[in-house]
């Protein structure tokens, strides 16, 4: 009976199995029972990661789940037939009482059994407590944060999956018919043969049917890739989150360990560097980069945000936007942001609002690099993105090819770009990304002829076609698209042709909307129905991932070479240093600033070194000498006109006055900022022995001259001074006789000069005296002759009158004329009036001095004002009141300057210093010479050689 039972068992089993044909059979692990798992899994209940079990991604994922189950129908197995027994209630208690202990019997040997087994299986298992090192801690703790229950319903079940594929009986059944119809012999064939009545109209109409269903299949295999492409879209999506997620927790420090500069930022840096690099000893940049090149408003800006996923240039209807070539360097991050390389600010680019800033920024950036006159600028503006999904590679965005030069353009324009896109083209080891409009005729355009000049054999050049819906609806022929893509209408050969879609043309339209309008079109495409086009060649998607393969293949073929060619240049860059400059340490031009810089405060700190009697003998001195000329002028000589004392003092008062209010404190300051000019040129250019180096010479000179246009005197000091001024010079008490005898000092000493002066220029007018003609063989000249005569004729009358006036009368000009008439010499009046003045003046400038020598001993009649006496020396009291006056103004600007002007002074150099220090253009204007760019040169090249040997590692590394 057992046995008969057993083999109706295999029956059954059997058939169940037969009628799930199809279904993928589950691994050992999988059958055997949950008990049994934990057997082979010893830690699998008490692990806090617990993967779903892999039988429920096999069931929802199966390729035939959708196959409809047959029922098993169980085979009616006879056990053989028995006599019918009177006895049957005693048959089935007998029967009832040997199950049990067949039950109870099984169940004490399958538990010895199944615990046997279990110790065999603990036994033969290795013990994994000591390797939990190798598995990071947040492996363990990823069941807190992720909830793989909720991902494991988002995931679509096994009934959705089987609709995602086509009906392969239908399919087959199709195949077969065609088959039948085509084979000779078939009966379709036979059919056909037999009926000649209609046979035009059904053979017609059996080719429609066929082409139908040929079109049917080829629809529906389109369909499910582009479901199984929406599927593996969500999966990637998921696994971007996951991938945020973990990076996230990394940023936060779960490890507790620094994180490592990803690969492709110390690509980007070495980059960076060599785009600063003066190749003057023939080591050139073959490192590799994506250059984007195109003609205006071809999209290449557009596929550039797609890869980059982000509207982060700035965009014009029709005007060129790009300006100068833009370095983007994509790499994956926790967060979607954006960075310059010369600042610290992210951008956030899931926010409109940094996103708007950040074109801002980039439209500024370019406008400012961009020199007077000019159109484009060959600076480039090195920007970072980073974002979860990113691929990882350096593109270069350059000016779009023009081929006419518009108005308000450069007329050098159209060649700048082009040599700006050869530049950067010509590096053997640059991958060219050709952006080609589809929308516009392919033989308008300009940079396939350039991209094949620079590489005729397209062995590193990827080809790409924008606008493809805009081609589509506009392009009478379709196979001309598939020629474009194919290189057929082009001389350019490829190493890859792309066609993409990168919005409808609104710059408003998002990077989210424009993958799904893109995935819309190529899933509607005729292009992709008839396969004029092959799925890989469709989408940004696919040609990030194609670029990217490409960058970091051409990176690892050629960075090693790169590396030892800036290793051969470092070497011979020392070894020049040091058979020219053997005992100089090295020092870049950044380096020579810092130590100019120094020296230059150095010597502006010296300026406070100054003692105060340098500083007021020089401001006294200098004020003086500007001011002398309108006091003898205009205040002494008209006073000293006049009849008497009283009106003598009056007339100084008044001319004092007006000159205080006006002129007098305006020149004091003029002369305090020239007097700190001089004194602080020269302690800037004074030579410091040995340790000068004229290498500073013209920095120092630019820092001094900007320093003082910038250095403006305090405004209020004038109104100050003035008062002072004026207080000074109402004071007429001369207290002891030694301020007297100063007073007459200082008065002989200018009018001896102020007499040396007119005897100069009496000289000049009336030619040599007899001696020097004697003596020099010199001889006078015509007009010397005539007022030579004029001088005698105009001494003699003062000789008859020396108590004449300051002027001549016209009967004595007229007389004065006659009397050389008469001897026939003919004279001009204004001759005559110009000669007297300086006879006149040379005569009262004698009187003056033999005044003063009679007021020696008048200091007794002045304190007693003159009274009883025929002395009068209100002329030494005016030149008293002067000199008191420029003593008191040079003490009040000194300590002006010392306290006030000096400090501000200062401020200002670290002002110019500062501006300098970021002004690389001055600094290599104002240091320059074949020490400064030997030592720049070498310090570049080992940094761009560290640099690349750290990148290599890490490259071999992540191998």
């Amino acid at each position: 009976m057992w046995r008969t039972r057993a083999a109706a068992a295999c029956v059954i089993c059997r058939s169940l199995a037969k009628s799930n044909y199809g279904i993928k059979r589950k691994s050992p692990l999988q059958n055997l029972h949950l008990v049994s798992r934990s057997i082979h899994h010893p830690y699998y209940p008490s692990s806090k990661f617990q993967r779903p079990p892999l039988r429920i991604s096999i069931q929802q994922f199966s390729s035939l789940n959708r196959l409809p189950f047959h029922k098993t129908k169980l085979l009616n197995v006879k056990y053989g037939y028995q006599s019918y027994r009177n006895f049957w209630l005693a048959r089935l208690a007998s029967r009832l009482l040997r199950i049990r202990y067949i039950i109870l019997g099984s169940a004490v040997g399958g538990g010895y059994t199944a615990k046997k087994t279990y110790d065999q299986w603990k036994d033969m298992m290795p013990d994994l407590d000591d390797y939990k090192w190798i598995v990071p801690d947040f492996i363990w703790e990823l069941d807190e944060h992720i909830d793989f229950e909720k991902i494991i319903k988002a995931l679509p079940d096994a009934d959705d999956l089987a609709k995602l594929l086509p009906d392969f009986d239908k399919i087959g059944e199709s195949f077969a018919s065609l088959k039948g119809f085509f084979s000779p012999g078939s009966p379709g064939e036979t059919a056909f043969r037999a009926t000649d009545q209609g046979y035009d109209n059904d053979k017609q109409y059996k080719k429609v049917s066929d082409k139908e269903k040929i079109d049917q299949l080829q629809e529906e295999l389109l369909r499910t890739q582009l479901k199984y492409q929406r599927m593996l879209e969500r999966l990637e999506k998921e696994n971007k989150e996951l991938r945020k997620l973990v990076l996230q927790r990394d940023d936060k420090g779960i490890h507790q360990r620094k994180l490592k500069k990803s690969l492709i930022d110390m690509y980007s840096e070495v980059l960076d560097i060599l785009s600063d690099y003066d190749a003057s000893y023939n080591t050139q940049d073959h490192l590799p980069r994506v250059v984007v090149v195109g003609d205006q408003s071809a999209g290449k800006t557009s596929v550039l945000e797609m890869i980059a996923q982000a509207r982060i240039f700035p965009r014009g209807s029709g005007e060129m936007m790009t300006r100068s070539p833009v370095k983007v360097t994509l790499s994956e991050g926790p967060h979607h942001v954006a960075l310059f390389k010369d600042s610290s600010r992210e951008f956030d680019l899931t926010k409109e609002e940094d996103l708007a800033a950040l074109r801002n920024e980039i439209e500024i950036r370019m406008r400012n690099s961009v020199k007077e006159g000019c159109t484009v600028s060959t600076e480039t503006i090195s920007l970072s993105v980073k974002g979860p999904g990113l691929q990882r590679m350096v593109l270069v965005d350059l000016p779009g090819v023009i081929s006419t030069v518009t108005s308000g353009m450069a007329p050098d324009t159209k060649e700048t770009i082009f040599s700006i896109s050869k530049a950067y083209m010509q590096n053997p080891n640059a991958i060219i990304l050709c952006i080609q409009d589809g929308s516009v005729d392919a033989e308008r355009s300009i940079v396939t002829d350039l991209v094949s000049q620079m590489d005729p054999q397209g062995k590193r050049t990827i080809f790409v076609l924008t606008k493809v819906d805009l081609a589509e609806k506009n392009v009478a022929s379709p196979s001309r698209i598939q020629q474009i893509i194919e290189g057929k209408l082009f001389p350019m050969k490829a190493l890859g042709y792309f066609a993409v879609v990168t919005g409808k043309g609104n710059s408003s339209e998002s990077i989210e909307s424009i993958k799904e309008y893109e995935e819309e079109f190529f899933q509607n495409s005729k292009l992709l129905k008839t396969s004029m086009l092959k799925a890989h060649q469709v989408t940004t998607k696919n040609l990030s991932l194609a670029v990217s393969d490409c960058f970091w293949k051409m990176v690892r073929e050629s960075v090693e070479q790169q590396a030892d060619a800036f290793k051969a240049t470092r070497f011979n860059l020392e070894t020049e240093w040091k058979n020219n400059y053997p005992r100089l340490r090295e020092l870049d031009r950044n380096e020579l600033f810092e130590k100019a810089k120094n020296e230059i405060l150095d010597e502006v700190i010296s300026l406070t070194q100054v003692t105060p009697k340098h500083w007021e003998e020089i401001l006294q001195k200098t004020l003086w000498e500007r001011v002398s000329t309108h006091v003898i002028e205009n205040i002494y000589l008209p006073a000293a006109q006049t009849m008497n004392s009283g009106t003598f003092n009056t007339t100084v008062d008044i001319k004092l006055k007006q000159w205080t209010d006006k002129q007098l404190p305006n020149k004091a300051v003029e002369v305090a900022w020239e007097t700190l000019q001089e004194e602080f040129s020269r302690f800037m250019t004074e030579p410091k022995g040995k340790e000068h180096d004229d290498i500073f010479d013209k920095l120092k000179q630019a820092v001094k001259e900007e320093s003082i246009k910038r250095h403006k005197w305090n405004e209020r000091a004038e109104d100050s001074l003035r008062v002072i001024q004026h207080n000074a010079l109402e004071d007429r008490s001369i207290s002891d006789k030694q301020q007297w005898d100063a007073a007459i000092h200082f008065m002989e000493e200018t009018l001896q000069s102020r007499l040396k002066d007119t005897e100069s220029v009496i000289e000049d007018m009336v030619g040599p005296d007899w001696k020097k003609r004697w003596m020099y063989w010199i001889g006078r000249t015509k007009e010397q002759n005539i007022r030579n005569e004029t001088k005698n004729e105009l001494e003699k009358l003062i000789k008859c009158n020396e108590e004449h006036a300051a002027y001549l009368a016209n009967d004595e000009v007229t007389t004065v004329r006659k009397n050389l008439e008469a001897r026939g010499i003919t004279v001009d009046p204004c001759l005559i009036k110009d000669t007297w003045h300086q006879i006149y003046r040379r005569y009262f400038l004698k009187t003056a001095l033999n005044h003063c020598n009679l007021c020696r001993r008048g200091f007794y009649y002045y304190q007693r004002h003159f009274v009883d006496s025929e002395l009068e020396c209100n002329d030494i009291v005016l030149f008293w009141r002067i000199q008191r006056m420029l003593a008191i103004t040079a003490n009040t600007l000194r300590q002006q300057l010392t306290n006030t002007e000096v400090r501000r002074l200062e401020k200002n150099v670290k002002e110019v210093l500062e501006d300098f220090a970021e002004d690389s253009e001055k600094k290599v204007k104002l240091l320059t010479g074949k020490r400064v760019q030997l030592a720049e040169d070498l310090k570049k090249v080992r940094e761009i050689q560290e640099k690349l040997e750290a990148f290599i590692e890490a490259l071999h590394q992540e191998k």
